[in-house]
């Protein structure tokens, strides 16, 4: 019998990866178990929630036209759908970037005793902060960082561009520390290019991470609760056309990835050791995904991926499908799980 009866897999956002979050929710919601549960699926996009869609029970999926979408009743987490009320008692989080990423949305749950499928509140916002996620996970032994600077709006990003170039030397890559999809991201060949980067990085948020570029392999693995243990999916080798792996190589077809990569036993068996390692150390929830380089002396992190993409194309779907799962018997894992 299914812990859960109604499942609202939320999806859109407030940031720039709301699209990608709505192809990655509706992918979600169409391979959840539909004989174990009713889904819900809920367009949340800068504090309006609604109904876009239901598949009760071993029933077809109905949509709702624009203007006449239900809308969530957030002092309880419901709908009222013609005439009945329906309350959700789960909620599949497939929001990527703020407020379904940072811990927002996670602390709206927690405090109305809703379980749901992804971090904590706590975990996801250290998480989604690259800087902060780097800091809490400085002194492990088993995995690299790249040297880095902080910058918040409002320093003197000419003394900060000029004394990182002097420290970390070149090419370095310019994030924002909490965003996703490689929105805002620009690697940097010349030291007259950094100033630029890291404006264009503040047009995603108020801080930005430069990290020294380390040359390797990039790679990528998944890790999740199964019910007994921290279990972890076949490694993915991310070969790029492009500079690096940007929003064009992710979503229009400028990259090959390798799955499971084409490395040696020990290898893989090594990123899947640290992926497994990390996500116990953040206290992890759900299917996390963890990326590296693997640089010419050893394997470095790059980032936490705590609500990882799920379109039919994305990298944990791939492999899912390797390491021979079903997605909605893996989808089951992962509600009944958490």
């Amino acid at each position: 019998m299914a812990k859960y009866n109604n499942i609202a897999v939320i999806y859109g956002s407030d940031s720039s990866e709301w699209e990608v979050s709505c192809r990655s929710g509706e992918f979600t919601a169409s391979r959840i178990d539909d004989t174990r549960y009713s889904i819900f699926e809920i367009f949340a996009r800068f504090g309006k929630w609604y109904l876009v869609a239901m598949r009760k029970k071993d029933s077809m999926r109905v949509t709702f036209p624009e203007e006449a979408r239900p809308e969530v009743d957030k002092n309880d987490f419901s709908v009222t759908v013609y005439g009945e009320k329906i309350k959700f008692d789960y909620a599949y989080i497939m929001q990527h970037g703020a407020p379904g990423e940072n811990g927002l949305l996670q602390g709206y749950l927690e405090m109305l005793g809703i379980p749901f499928s992804s971090c904590s509140a706590f975990v996801s916002a250290v998480a989604f902060d690259k800087y902060s996620c780097k800091s809490y996970l400085k002194d492990v032994d088993y995995v690299n960082f790249a040297p880095d600077t902080f910058v918040r709006k409002g320093m003197d990003i000419k003394a900060v561009a000029a004394k990182t170039v002097e420290t970390l030397g070149l090419p370095l890559f310019v994030k924002p520390t909490d965003g996703g999809s490689s929105f805002g991201i620009t690697k940097v060949h010349k030291a007259e290019e950094l100033e630029e980067a890291i404006s264009f990085a503040f047009s995603e948020g108020p801080t930005v991470i430069i990290e020294k570029g380390i040359s390797g392999r990039e790679f990528t693995c998944a890790a999740y609760f199964d019910g007994n243990k921290v279990s972890t999916l076949p490694v993915i080798e991310i070969v790029t056309d492009n500079d690096y792996f940007d929003y064009e190589a992710k979503y229009n077809g400028h990259s090959k990835e390798i799955c499971p990569a084409q490395i040696d036993e020990s290898k893989s068996a090594h990123i899947q050791e640290v992926t497994a390692k990390i996500y116990a150390h953040l206290g992890c929830k759900g299917v996390v995904r963890m990326d590296y380089i693997d640089g010419p002396d050893g394997l470095y992190f790059l980032e936490v991926n705590t609500i990882p993409g799920m379109t039919s194309a994305s990298l944990v779907p791939k492999m899912v499908r390797a390491a021979g799962l079903d997605i909605t018997a893996f989808l089951n894992t992962l509600i009944e799980n958490s």
